[in-house]
């Protein structure tokens, strides 16, 4: 972390990049919360509520997909556009849409301009950022563009060309940037077995959650031999974790008459293929959350929870720090100094950075459900069903079992700042509180001693 701040007394008051991305998204979530407070924005010209609206907008900003009204029934034109255009800054980032609007006026990067957009972006160097920039929004355009195109084939004989069109292109950004918002009011449980709509959607999910480092590395050495270990990492999680979840829902689910039990035999392979890889932070679904069996719902936390990778759309603690700290469990047990993978040596301060975030990720879970266990307390919900709405408003999922819309208002605070923590990172968020960040290396170190572990 760089801090932008000059010696002068005046320049005191600037900001290092954290902070910036953590104003920047709160002051776009107050805009978005604005906008959807204004009457024109519901459909029975009625302002919906301060606390409904920041719910909302946090939700489209941050790219859950937790919502306190029908997406479809409640909102007008007008804030559906508003929601959409909140989901698209909130996918790519306000940094690199802020960067776009400067392109095309032809304005001059800045030097903090770039180091924000290497925090945001998880970037390594301050290198390339602006052609990563370009890539990001091209590519990004791109994919949703031909996934609107392929969801319309779909879409327009079900529901008319002009209100075709638009849900395609709504669903298509919603699912690329693995935000779970949908018009249908259903979410996918409509098309549960409908094979065009199931793979445009999952692909887009996969595609958005992968990171967009991967897209330029794959793009760019063709064979995974020559792939950076980053984009091995990620493809190697991401593989085991979507294998890994279709078999086990499959199994699960098979003869649950309320979800996959009464499906074809081809249904049932959609849908247990779909519900794999949604939890990783996309929030649409093809089944009922509050009909699934316990075991497959917690599969579902922990999927929720790990996410997606670095430089994506998507939330959670992501598929590499999981992968960094098993790498760092397997070298313990098997006696290896290094952690290695794919003849490649992994630091022993990224397994610790792993660690960090993990425990930190893994604290803010506990805590909020245990706050929501207090403010729900009189409510119908089961315990199980409060630790999944916390889980997915940290990993900014938005799969819910049906209790976000009966959250009394202090719970809906509650997962509305829940729901920011996980969009910017609890690492970058707790950086921004921090006075000065530095790595401390003095000019001594203390006498080593071991204690027991185990």
């Amino acid at each position: 972390m760089i801090a932008i701040n000059s010696k002068d007394k005046g320049n005191q008051l600037k900001l290092n990049p954290a902070q910036t991305l953590v104003l920047g998204f709160a002051g776009l979530i107050l805009i978005g919360a604005t906008l959807l407070n204004l009457p024109i924005a519901s459909q029975s010209g009625k302002s919906i509520g301060l606390i409904d609206s920041l719910f909302t907008s946090a939700s489209a900003v941050c790219v859950t997909g937790l919502i306190v009204v029908n997406t479809a029934a409640h909102w007008t034109i007008f804030g559906k556009v508003v929601i959409l255009v909140l989901i698209q800054i909130g996918g790519l980032g306000f940094m690199t849409m802020a960067t776009l609007i400067a392109l095309i006026l032809g304005k001059r990067i800045t030097l903090k301009e770039r180091l924000i957009i290497q925090e945001e972006l998880n970037h390594f160097t301050l290198s390339g950022v602006v052609k990563l920039i370009k890539y990001i929004i091209i590519s990004t355009f791109t994919i949703e563009g031909i996934g609107a195109i392929l969801l319309a084939t779909r879409f327009i004989p079900k529901y008319g060309y002009l209100k075709g069109i638009s849900f395609s292109i709504f669903h298509s950004i919603s699912a690329f940037c693995n935000a779970g918002f949908d018009l249908i009011g259903t979410s996918m449980e409509t098309f549960v077995s409908d094979f065009v709509v199931n793979i445009v959607i999952g692909l887009l999910v996969i595609i958005g959650g992968l990171g967009y480092t991967v897209y330029i590395d794959i793009t760019n050495n063709k064979r995974f031999k020559r792939f950076s270990l980053h984009t091995k990492l990620v493809l190697l999680i991401s593989g085991i974790l979507l294998l890994l979840g279709f078999i086990l829902v499959f199994i699960i689910e098979y003869s649950n008459p309320e979800t996959l039990g009464n499906l074809s035999f081809k249904g049932k392979i959609l849908a247990s293929w779909f519900q794999s890889l949604v939890p990783r932070t996309a929030g649409f679904n093809s089944v009922n959350m509050g009909s699934i069996r316990d075991a497959t719902a917690f599969l579902i936390i922990i999927f929720m929870f790990i996410g997606g990778s670095p430089s994506s759309t998507a939330g959670g603690i992501k598929t590499t720090t999981i992968g960094a700290l098993v790498l760092g469990m397997a070298s313990v047990i098997m006696g290896n100094e290094d952690i290695q993978l794919f003849k490649k040596r992994i630091p022993n301060d990224l397994v610790l950075r792993s660690l960090a975030v993990i425990g930190i990720g893994l604290a803010i879970v506990i805590l909020v459900t245990m706050m929501l266990s207090i403010t729900e307390g009189g409510s119908d919900a089961s315990f199980l069903d409060v630790l999944f709405e916390a889980t997915s408003a940290f990993g900014t999922v938005g799969l819910s079992r049906g209790i976000t819309s009966d959250l009394s208002v202090l719970g809906r605070l509650i997962i509305t700042f829940t729901m920011f923590i996980g969009r910017v990172g609890p690492l970058t968020l707790a950086f921004a509180f921090a006075k000065r960040r530095k790595r401390k290396k003095g000019n001594f170190r203390y006498p080593e001693e071991r204690i027991l572990v185990g």
